[in-house]
């Protein structure tokens, strides 16, 4: 067996990158990704209307280190009365999804009062650990013994990977630190060798691939590249998830970051045009219904309703009444209009005291990349 490949200490950052390989790559990244912030901008409200895009981040970073669920199964979770037909297991690979969404949000609301740094960074872990698996080891603190990437139960000798001591862990946290404010020739290579170090230093005991992936928007937006940190990666590092690790394992065992960068700046431009045409169908479709909510609801507060669909494609039916404002037969008449215009469909028909559940299938299918209703 090969021995663990071990920490490129004094090796950050890199004293030298290839930009001849780099170059041809750094134009077309940067022209999607302002394709894509011009198109964040033109959206009214994206933390409302990219909350599907949100989640299936979420759910697809989750995915890399082993979360088992779905899209699907996380809006429903959240719009079902209970959840007494799920296994523990499928609540926690859940919990771990709604947990990254509140970590990001945590983030970028201390992002108004601090630059990106190691206390946002820490703040954000502990909301991601918070009462699920791994909540206690030791969430938003840095690790204080040795950790190392490998098959579960194998011990360090037998490791994929042994990042740094826990004795150079703060040294290398501070030093990471001040590359993010520091002048740099290119950002998205700057913020490509700044994911990579993040995962070899592996500050945390647990969740630092979801944390160095989340840092990816969070740092796009404190360097003025997009607007808000919606800029979702993680199809593309799941996709090509091999790749992604070996290629982050290439910089520490060969000094290899002119590779990982390449990968990544390729990540960067794949993802901003899909984002970009997810965004724009999200926009366009919102502009369609706004007028057909406004003829069915016949209401002051179509646009609540309207912003409700949006924020939770899969939804109980006296949420709806809530988010309209209506009474309980207006609500009913509209489900029914609703329905018949195929803008929503049955997911759970109402059981005794529980509300029917309904999914608004052409939100979902956008976010999803795929038809699923």
């Amino acid at each position: 067996m090969p021995k663990p490949v071990k920490y490129h200490y004094g090796q950050f950052p890199p004293t030298h990158v290839n930009w001849v390989k780099l170059i041809p790559l750094l134009g077309p990244a940067s022209a999607a990704l302002a394709r894509y912030d011009g198109t964040l901008t033109a959206i009214p409200n994206p933390a409302v209307l990219l909350s599907p895009l949100t989640t299936q981040e979420a759910v697809l970073s989750s995915r890399i280190e082993g979360t088992q669920t779905t899209i699907e199964e996380v809006l429903e979770f959240e719009a079902e009365e209970n959840s007494e037909n799920l296994s523990q297991e499928k609540k926690a690979d859940i919990g771990e999804v709604l947990n990254y969404r509140k970590a990001i949000r945590t983030a970028t609301d201390l992002l108004g009062e601090l630059p990106l740094c190691n206390r946002v960074v820490r703040e954000a872990h502990k909301v991601l650990m918070e009462n699920v698996r791994g909540h206690n080891k030791a969430p938003g603190e840095y690790r204080r013994t040795q950790n190392w990437i490998g098959v579960p139960g194998a011990g360090v000798e037998d490791a994929r990977f042994v990042p740094i001591s826990p004795e150079e862990l703060q040294d290398g946290m501070s030093e990471w630190e001040r590359y993010i404010h520091a002048e740099a020739p290119d950002t998205l290579v700057q913020l490509a060798v700044l994911h990579a170090e993040f995962e070899a230093l592996h500050p945390f005991n647990d969740g630092n691939g979801r944390i160095g992936r989340m840092f990816v928007p969070l740092f796009l937006q404190e360097a003025g590249l997009i607007q808000s940190p919606m800029f979702y990666i993680s199809a593309h590092f799941e996709a090509n998830r091999e790749e992604y690790y070996d290629r982050l394992l290439a910089v520490s065992r060969d000094g290899n970051w002119t590779d990982w960068c390449v990968f990544f700046l390729k990540a960067v431009e794949i993802q901003a045009k899909e984002n970009q045409a997810k965004a724009t169908a999200i926009l366009n479709l919102y502009g369609d219904k706004k007028v057909q909510i406004a003829s069915l609801a016949r209401s002051k507060h179509a646009i609540h309703i309207l912003d409700f669909l949006f924020s939770r494609p899969i939804f109980r039916a006296t949420e709806l009444t809530k988010a309209g404002n209506m009474p309980l037969s207006s609500a009913k008449r509209l489900l029914l209009e609703l329905k018949a215009e195929g803008l929503i469909v049955t997911l759970r028909p109402s059981s005794g005291r529980r509300s029917a559940v309904f999914a608004f299938r052409e939100l979902l299918n956008i976010a999803e990349g795929k038809v699923l209703f």
